[in-house]
């Protein structure tokens, strides 16, 4: 949450002819008719993580029936699913955009949404730090590439991204 994945995501798409851009949350939210938020308070995280994993291979099965490549823009605990894992080894490139606590912090105080996850006791900062010890290590074992983005531009890293891959799933804390 807050490295920029969507921002990110829709250039990388863009530099790609034919590729579209797909964030999971929105398809989530699409196919449910309720918000993340409302999803989370009504089914808690184990309910959401569910229809999570049922929307991602949708997408994927909706891409590959098309014939179609997509840059997907994952939610921050999508692989902390085995399911989802799997799905996103087994059907794209994963990168992992990596940002510090400071980076994370800053994005989500200017931009907080909706964020189930960061509804905590704790100060943000102790609940982003908290997070990032308990999915960084899914992260790194999952990415094909991990991306620094601490101070750099949007541009910068969707042209990194590019030069790696043509296509494939940004994963995010």
């Amino acid at each position: 949450m807050g490295c920029g994945k969507s921002s990110i995501g829709v250039l990388v798409a863009e530099g790609i002819p034919g590729t579209e851009f797909k964030d999971l949350d929105d398809f989530i939210e699409e196919i449910s008719g309720r918000s993340v938020p409302e999803i989370f308070e009504e089914d808690g995280e184990e309910g959401f993580r569910q229809i999570e994993e049922a929307a991602l291979d949708s997408l994927l099965m909706i891409d590959s029936d098309l014939g179609q490549r997509s840059v997907i823009a994952l939610g921050g605990g999508t692989l902390c699913t085995p399911g989802c894992r799997s799905l996103v080894r087994d059907n794209g490139i994963c990168f992992y955009l990596k940002a510090s606590p400071e980076t994370l912090e800053k994005s989500l105080t200017d931009y907080p949404g909706e964020r189930p996850m960061l509804d905590s006791k704790l100060p943000l900062r102790a609940r982003i730090e908290e997070l990032l010890d308990e999915r960084s290590s899914t992260y790194e074992e999952c990415a094909d590439h991990v991306i620094m983005t601490d101070g750099r531009d949007y541009h910068e890293i969707a042209e990194e991204i590019l030069s790696l891959a043509g296509c494939g799933f940004i994963c995010t804390q």
